[in-house]
Formats: C-alpha cells, sequence, structure tokens
C-alpha cells in the first residue's frame, strides 16, 4: 500500500468538505457545519499497474476556508503529496480566491512534485438554471491550462465526477513515483537475495584438517 499525503484548500462555503465526505462516506450533508481548523480523513482507492491492483491511500486534510484560519493552512499542506484547490461556479469572486491558493501553493511548497487539482463544486445548482452559473467553464479550463493544473467541474451534492478526481489524482501520483518506487523495490530484492547467498569458499575444507582424503 502506497501512501499520500492531499489537502484540501479553498474559500469558506464552497464545498471542501461536502467534496471529501462524498468521496469517503458516500453521503451528502446540506447542512454541513463549516470546520473549525480542520478535520483529517482517510480513504482507499486500487489503480491497475501492468494488469495488478496498486492500493493507494489517501491521507486527507480538509481545511477550513474562514478567514480566521487562513494562517493555519501551512501545518496542513506542508509535505502534502496532492492538493485540491476548490470554488464554487455560483459565487463570482470564488475562482479568484482559489487562483490565490493556488499562488501560494506555488510559491511555499513548489509544483515539482505537488499535484494540484482545481476543482470547480456546485454544478448541480447550475444544472437547471444556468443563469446561477457565475464563473464559466473556460474560465476554469483556461486558468489550469495555464498553470499546468488538473481540472474538473464536480457536484458533491450528486457525487458527479468525485471519484474521478481522486482516481486520476492516485493515478498521476504513482505515475511520478513509479520509477522511484520500483527501483527502491528491486534494491530491497537485491539486499534480500545477498542476505540469503550461501558463501562457497566459507564451506570448502581447510588444507590443514587432518581427516581431509589427501593425508
Amino acid at each position: 500500500m502506497l501512501q499520500f499525503k492531499l489537502v484540501l484548500l479553498g474559500d469558506s462555503s464552497v464545498g471542501k468538505s461536502s467534496i471529501v465526505h462524498r468521496f469517503v462516506k458516500d453521503t451528502f450533508d446540506e447542512l454541513r457545519e463549516s470546520t473549525i481548523g480542520a478535520a483529517f480523513l482517510s480513504q482507499t482507492i486500487r489503480i491497475k499497474d501492468d494488469g495488478e491492483d496498486v492500493v493507494i491511500k489517501f491521507e486527507i486534510w480538509d481545511t477550513a476556508g474562514q478567514e480566521r484560519y487562513k494562517s493555519l493552512a501551512p501545518m496542513y499542506y506542508r509535505n502534502a503529496n496532492a492538493a485540491l484547490v476548490v470554488y464554487d461556479v455560483t459565487q463570482p469572486d470564488s475562482l479568484k480566491k482559489a487562483q490565490m491558493w493556488v499562488q501560494e501553493l506555488q510559491n511555499k511548497v513548489g509544483d515539482d512534485d505537488l499535484v494540484i487539482y482545481l476543482v470547480g463544486n456546485k454544478i448541480d445548482l447550475v444544472a437547471d438554471d444556468q443563469d446561477k452559473r457565475q464563473v464559466d467553464v473556460e474560465d476554469g479550463e483556461a486558468y489550469a491550462k495555464e498553470q499546468k493544473l488538473l481540472f474538473k467541474e464536480v457536484s458533491a451534492k450528486t457525487g458527479d465526477g468525485i471519484k474521478d478526481i481522486f482516481q486520476e489524482i492516485g493515478e498521476q501520483l504513482y505515475s511520478t513515483k513509479k520509477d522511484e518506487l520500483k527501483s527502491k523495490q528491486q534494491k530491497q530484492r537485491n539486499h534480500s537475495a545477498s542476505s540469503n547467498t550461501v558463501d562457497i569458499q566459507a564451506q570448502r575444507p581447510s588444507t590443514n584438517d587432518s581427516t581431509g582424503c589427501c593425508t
């Protein structure tokens, strides 16, 4: 089993906790209270590699979006392998605030080893009434492409797209770590093999042994 740390960032009420609970527990609560500080959950997924199952465990930190908790965020995104930066497609300033989180991650964590996924939530609210949409999907796509982020619009309420996000993150993390992991596994196998090698030289009879055949 491989373990990866994942953090959720975004403004208050964009649905970060709802996304996590839909993924972990497959539930949705209309009256979910705002997160205080941060909440921790975990969940596993399976991906395929050459026909074999690889189990990946996500250790998930769901951070609070309120301004008064923003100073605590670095405690949770430090050493993260992946980040979901979430915005609300029905709130006009939501994407701009998400972009600020992306910039902070890029500046303080770097994006060489960090998978950042930009997520537009609450598409269920605009499915039947496009007038409620305040952030065009093209705007999210364009920003994600510019910053080389993964991108998807989802609905935590209906579950649409939620599992796809975490599956894609798991596959990308495994892809980037695959060579490193296989190298470590090969070294472990080589070490194990060398530990079990029989020393033929040590088993040869001594020439000074009086019981030898040629005395």
